[in-house]
């Protein structure tokens, strides 16, 4: 499976150490450790890494050369305690150490989770610093869809929140769903086809977003699932995929209905069979569908008024080629995929209990062969 990438940014700015008047730290207080390493130079088909990044220290630079510091590293406990209790430790070993932490306090809050939740929440959760958008988003236009996914192959999705990861606040509201579809199926005689594709309607309480009209509202989707290898294909249209099979998500658009919707989505898995999909204009999405679906993980955040997210209803979740599918000697088109979808909807601008408002509304899930 794609394994979780933890990069390092870091908080720590003071250096205590004597004789270092001169040196200053390499990194900004939130900014990227320089530690970290990114994805940047990878090709435009490989996953999106880091997937979050956590303290993992800085460094102390003077006017010829960047040094270590135990001020700008994080405490731990020494490996020989009868020798010393504590020594300092950095880097992404640190960052993958608070990570591990994490996911230990989501599960031990939800011991029912499954591990693609427990991933797509603390993924979900996760914020770009303002030293990171300083950094890496241009500061005297709006961002472009590439602008944020350069910063995304250095940053991550940002830094976890563990309130964020486990509580609601009154404005703003969180749906978890953990499902299971068949991707694929295959008939006598034939090669194997895709198979089913999830519509979700979402919960939001349409009569007070609509109240709220062009009041600006953000929602969040999150993807996680797990993939089986195939070490054998790397191509990205490669018919041997590296990927057991591929998920996607959509949300349904303003005014589009449910049949064109669920066209809409055939047409799209359809594309991805074929090679880069065909998309429409997504002026709100952040990162956008040509961005965002790249290895097992897959975020956005839409940005709109609540008039307009009032009218987009359903989210649907649909599978895309891989070798399960393409290398049927293997007999593995029959097998079940899970994965967790996490959609949340925050309204900051505004006093609204959106909270309270869903409450007593349950979401439900229709599932459609295709």
């Amino acid at each position: 499976m794609e394994r979780p990438t933890i990069g390092a940014y870091t908080d720590l700015v003071q250096i205590t150490e004597p004789d270092t008047s001169d040196y200053a730290p390499v990194a900004p207080k939130g900014g990227l450790s320089p530690f970290s390493t990114t994805s940047l130079t990878w090709q435009a088909h490989w996953p999106l890494k880091p997937d979050i990044v956590l303290e993992g220290g800085n460094a102390a630079k003077d006017s010829l050369s960047a040094v270590g510091a135990s001020s700008l590293s994080l405490l731990t406990t020494h490996h020989r305690p009868a020798d010393r209790l504590f020594t300092t430790t950095n880097a992404t070993s640190a960052a993958m150490a608070l990570a591990s932490r994490l996911a230990a306090q989501v599960m031990a809050v939800y011991p029912d989770l499954w591990p693609e939740t427990v991933r797509a929440l603390i993924v979900h959760s996760a914020e770009w610093t303002e030293a990171m958008k300083r950094m890496f988003l241009p500061q005297d236009k709006d961002p472009t869809k590439q602008d944020y996914s350069n910063l995304l192959r250095r940053c991550g999705f940002g830094v976890p929140d563990i309130d964020r990861v486990l509580w609601s606040v009154g404005n703003s509201l969180t749906m978890v769903v953990e499902e299971s579809l068949h991707p694929f199926k295959r008939e006598i005689g034939k090669q194997p086809t895709l198979r089913d594709m999830h519509l979700h309607n979402l919960p939001w309480p349409c009569d007070v977003l609509e109240s709220l009209g062009e009041t600006s509202v953000e929602m969040r989707v999150t993807l996680s699932y797990f993939i089986e290898p195939n070490p054998s294909g790397r191509g990205p249209l490669s018919r041997y995929r590296y990927e057991s099979h591929g998920l996607r998500f959509d949300v349904k658009r303003a005014l589009e209905s449910t049949d064109d919707f669920r066209k809409r989505i055939n047409l799209a898995a359809r594309d991805e069979e074929e090679g880069p999909r065909r998309s429409g204009s997504e002026p709100h999405w952040l990162i956008g569908a040509q961005g965002r679906h790249r290895g097992s993980l897959h975020s956005d955040i839409w940005r709109g008024t609540a008039a307009d997210l009032a009218s987009r209803g359903a989210i649907a979740v649909y599978p895309t080629a891989g070798w399960w599918k393409t290398r049927p000697k293997f007999e593995r088109y029959d097998q079940i995929a899970r994965y967790a979808l996490v959609v949340s909807i925050k309204a900051p601008e505004v006093d609204v209990d959106l909270y309270t408002e869903v409450a007593n509304l349950i979401a439900s899930t229709v599932q459609v062969e295709t």
